[in-house]
């Protein structure tokens, strides 16, 4: 898997790659034949989300190659062997597409035949940028098959540090008469494929501001869907806050999106099977953090492989249920009926209203149900009902806060200023949460520890740590809570 940085560009019939000496040493050109097969969905699902996946012959990096959108000029690219069949796509990548083919056959759909001439800038013998002059002949599949032909040029950075060369290459070839590509790929050039679905609304109303929100979350979820798929660092947290902030939102903005119910819930079971796996990796790192700080003489028994080989163990089961539900109808139906959100929500009455005026009163509704949930659980006498009360405070802090960070690009800094406060209040009470299901764990794996005859010394030292970290918290929630609702009153 690679990170690719490139710039393309669209030239006239008759361009010639300027002179690049001086900006570094200059090796090439040399030709290669490419040609490339592109697989998709015959209503094309790859290319109307400007992923491409293909397999190519000729040149150094014959294969077959995913790229996923990733950000503005940089693509994600997993890449494969190349296989002799034409017909079959690699099952790893096939896996990493069904977010997007929900199902459906991938199947070819176009070939790129490219006439390519390399020209690669090095120093010391290190590639770092490669400029690839291409003339191309594009064939679209069906019925009756289309030919397209063309000629563009790519430059690509291969050292990530080099940023800065990479513009003045693009800089003069701009100069050249070169100008830059408006498609986002060859394919993209010569499909051109329909844009995702989005409802149309007013500008500067409370329906834009939550829809336009709404997509780019729905788009963040997507996005995560491969990476899990791959296990990747974060990729089950981050997917797992996207639902989350699809959920507040569908809560928080009901006046405005209506008849989401069934959705919020679906997000919901999302969320809890994410959960699962991400709860494991969290816990087994933190009891990792506090066993590497002990004394070796304090680690009795084999503690180390309780909290972590097991742990991990469960978190690999974990992973697969999570690659199973994503591979699933429920999964799909969900999928579907986000994109449909975005495309043909219910709208209500508030979705027409002003933006900054309707959003504000939602923001500031939002926090009343903070303070709503911190009253309602002060005046529960018995401590222990008051403790599971508080985590409704925490809940609402957060919603509170996902609420505020969705109205900042419309409503401005003093949004975020509110996110800031909710999440302040979100963190001291999940530290002490975090604590107490902490010692809950501790206390379960001791007592199995103790039945098969282990040293449970450590535990009970970790239990003390996990004990300490939560009543600091819970003792310092009062004056931030103080200092916090001072604060919102000068926002609000």
């Amino acid at each position: 898997m690679g990170i690719e940085i490139e710039d393309k560009f669209d030239v006239p019939p008759g361009f010639g790659v300027p002179d690049l000496s001086g900006l570094a040493e200059v090796v090439g050109p040399k030709s290669y034949q490419l040609v490339a097969l592109y697989y998709d969905t015959p209503d094309l699902r790859l290319a109307t989300r400007g992923i491409t996946l293909r397999r190519r012959r000729g040149g150094d990096d014959a294969g077959w190659h995913l790229k996923l959108p990733k950000a503005k000029g940089v693509r994600q690219e997993i890449t494969a062997p190349l296989t002799r069949s034409t017909k079959q796509v690699p099952l790893e990548l096939a896996e990493l597409v069904r977010a997007y083919t929900r199902g459906a056959e991938l199947q070819v759909v176009a070939e790129l035949d490219t006439r390519r001439s390399v020209t690669v800038l090095r120093e010391g013998g290190t590639g770092l940028v490669e400029i690839a002059d291409d003339r191309v002949k594009g064939t679209v599949f069906g019925e009756t098959p289309t030919v397209i032909r063309w000629r563009e040029v790519e430059a690509e950075l291969l050292d990530q540090e080099r940023r800065a060369l990479l513009a003045k290459v693009g800089k003069r070839l701009k100069k050249a008469g070169a100008t830059p590509s408006g498609a986002a790929s060859k394919l993209a050039k010569l499909l051109d494929p329909p844009q995702p679905r989005r409802v149309a609304t007013n500008p500067d109303t409370a329906g834009e501001t939550v829809i336009d929100y709404l997509a780019g979350q729905v788009n963040a979820l997507l996005a995560q869907d491969p990476r899990v798929r791959r296990a990747e660092e974060d990729a089950v947290h981050q997917m797992r806050v996207a639902s989350r902030r699809l959920r507040s939102a569908l809560k928080a903005f009901k006046s405005v999106v209506t008849g989401t119910d069934r959705l919020q819930e679906e997000l919901r079971w999302l969320g809890t099977v994410l959960g699962e796996a991400r709860d494991l990796e969290v816990i087994r790192a933190r009891f990792a953090g506090h066993l590497a700080g002990l004394a070796p003489e304090l680690v009795t028994g084999p503690i180390q492989t309780r909290l972590g080989s097991d742990l991990h163990k469960r978190e690999q089961e974990a992973y697969e249920h999570i690659r199973e539900t994503l591979s699933g109808d429920r999964y799909y139906t969900l999928l579907n009926a986000l994109d449909a959100l975005v495309a043909e929500p219910e709208l209500g009455k508030a979705a027409a209203q002003p933006a900054g005026e309707r959003l504000s009163a939602i923001a500031a509704a939002n926090w009343n149900r903070v303070t709503k949930a911190y009253d309602t659980a002060q005046a529960i006498e018995d401590p222990e009902r008051r403790e599971i009360a508080m985590h409704d405070v925490r809940k609402a802090a957060k919603r509170a806060r996902y609420t505020a960070e969705a109205l900042q690009p419309t409503l401005g800094k003093r949004m975020g200023k509110l996110a800031g406060l909710a999440e302040d209040v979100q963190e001291v009470l999940g530290t002490h949460q975090d604590g107490v299901v902490a010692q809950e764990t501790l206390a379960k794996e001791a007592e199995s520890a103790r039945q098969a005859g282990e040293d449970t010394f450590t535990y009970g030292l970790l239990i003390g740590i996990e004990r300490n970290t939560a009543d600091r918290a819970h003792a310092d929630f009062p004056r931030i809570w103080a200092q916090t609702v001072e604060a919102v009153k000068k926002v609000l």
